[in-house]
C-alpha cells in the first residue's frame, strides 16, 4: 500500500533536465514536487511548459517488469479500463533509465481518492463492476495464461512465535503508550481467537482459480473525477493470484469502518457487481473470504513494521485492521453472505 510520507531528501529528487531531454515533447521544467512515498516507488508531480505530469520512481530498478506492467496498462486502456499509461519518449520507450534508476512519466491525473465511506450503494456497485473488468481484461491482455496456484495457509503455531516475539517487543519497550497497550491487548485477544477456531484452518494444497489482478487495488490507487473513476493507477504488483482474494481484500480495505466493522450493505453491492463483472460464482466468493480472514486473524504487518523495523507509518491504520479480525470473526456467517449472496 502506497503510505503518505515525508519528502525525500535533495539528493533523492530525480534527475529532471536529464529525464525531460529523452521527452522533448513534455517541455521545459518548472517544478518538481513529491507527491507520496510508496513501498515500490516515489512519486512526483511534474510540471513543465507542455502542461503537468506524473513522475515515478521505479525503487526496484527491474525493468523488464516495468515494461511488461506499461504494456499491460497501455492494452487495457484499449478495453475501456481507465488507466493513467505511461508516456513514450522519443525511442518510443516507456522506461528511462538514468544513473541506474528507472522512471516513467504519465499524464497526471486530476481526481481525488475516496474511500468506501465517501461511496454511495450505487458507486460500491460500480466499484466492484470495475474490479471484475480488470480481472477479465487483463486475462485478454496477458500473454501467459496462469496455471493453478497451491495454496499454503498460515499455520497457527508459527502465528503463535510470531505473538510471543511481538509481546516481548511491545512489553519490553522503555516507555509504553497507549499504542503499545493496544497492540498488548490484540496480540492477547488474537491468540485466545487462533486457539478457539484453529480447526477452521483453510487445509493445505487448496487451489484457488488464479488469474492476472492489479496486486494492490485500495483507495489509495483508485483517482475518481467527480463520481466516476479516473484513473487505476500503481500496477507494481501485478502478478498472477487467486482473483476472488483480490476481490475480498479490496473490499476490506474500502468498506472498514474505525470501528473496525465492515459497511456489509455496501459490500454486498460491490460485491455482486463483481461476481456479475468477472464470471465469478458465489462459492469461490465464499471461499475466498474463508481464506483472506484466515489471512487477517494470523497477519501482523503493522506490528512487525512498527517492533521490528521501527517504520511507524502504518500505525495509524492498526486500530481499525486489528479490530475488523475480531469482528470479522463475530460476524462470519453475515459477511460470507455479504459477498456470496
Amino acid at each position: 500500500m502506497v503510505l503518505p510520507a515525508p519528502a525525500p531528501p535533495p539528493e533523492a529528487l530525480p534527475p529532471v533536465g536529464a529525464l525531460l531531454r529523452r521527452y522533448p515533447d513534455a517541455g521545459e521544467p518548472i517544478s518538481c514536487v513529491p507527491v507520496a512515498q510508496g513501498l515500490l516507488n516515489r512519486g512526483y508531480r511534474l510540471a513543465t511548459t507542455r502542461g503537468a505530469y506524473f513522475l515515478k520512481h521505479h525503487l526496484d530498478g527491474d525493468q523488464e517488469a516495468i515494461t511488461r506492467q506499461h504494456r499491460a496498462v497501455r492494452q487495457l486502456q484499449t478495453l475501456g479500463v481507465p488507466v493513467a499509461p505511461p508516456v513514450e519518449n522519443a525511442r518510443g520507450e516507456t522506461v528511462a533509465v538514468i544513473g541506474g534508476r528507472c522512471y516513467a512519466l504519465h499524464p497526471w491525473i486530476e481526481g481525488r481518492h475516496r474511500d468506501g465511506g465517501q461511496l454511495t450503494a450505487f458507486a460500491s456497485h460500480r466499484l466492484g463492476g470495475l474490479l471484475g473488468l480488470v480481472h477479465v481484461c487483463l486475462e485478454q491482455v496477458m500473454d501467459a495464461r496462469p496455471a493453478a496456484l497451491a495454496h499454503d495457509s498460515a499455520d497457527p503455531a508459527d502465528t503463535s512465535a510470531v505473538i510471543d516475539e511481538l509481546i516481548g517487543l511491545a512489553r519490553g519497550r522503555a516507555r509504553r503508550n497507549a499504542f503499545d497497550e493496544l497492540a498488548l491487548h490484540r496480540l492477547a485477544e488474537r491468540r485466545a481467537l487462533l486457539e478457539r477456531h484453529a480447526h477452521r484452518r483453510p487445509p493445505p494444497g487448496a487451489e484457488p482459480a488464479a488469474g492476472w489482478v492489479h496486486g494492490d487495488f485500495h483507495p489509495l490507487n483508485v483517482l475518481y473525477r467527480g463520481a466516476e473513476p479516473a484513473a487505476i493507477v500503481d500496477w507494481d504488483r501485478l502478478a498472477v493470484q487467486p482473483r476472488a482474494e483480490e476481490a475480498v481484500r479490496a473490499a476490506a480495505i474500502f468498506f472498514v469502518l474505525p470501528t473496525g466493522a465492515l459497511e456489509l450493505a455496501k459490500v454486498r453491492a460491490y460485491a455482486r457487481a463483481y461476481r456479475g463483472a468477472s464470471g465469478a460464482d458465489g462459492a469461490e466468493l465464499a471461499a475466498a473470504v474463508h481464506r483472506v480472514w484466515w489471512e487477517r486473524l494470523n497477519d501482523f504487518w503493522i506490528l512487525r513494521w512498527r517492533y521490528l523495523r521501527n517504520d511507524r507509518r502504518a500505525d495509524p491504520q492498526f486500530a481499525a485492521v486489528s479490530a475488523l479480525a475480531v469482528w470479522w470473526t463475530r460476524e462470519y456467517e453475515a459477511v460470507r453472505e455479504a459477498f456470496a449472496d
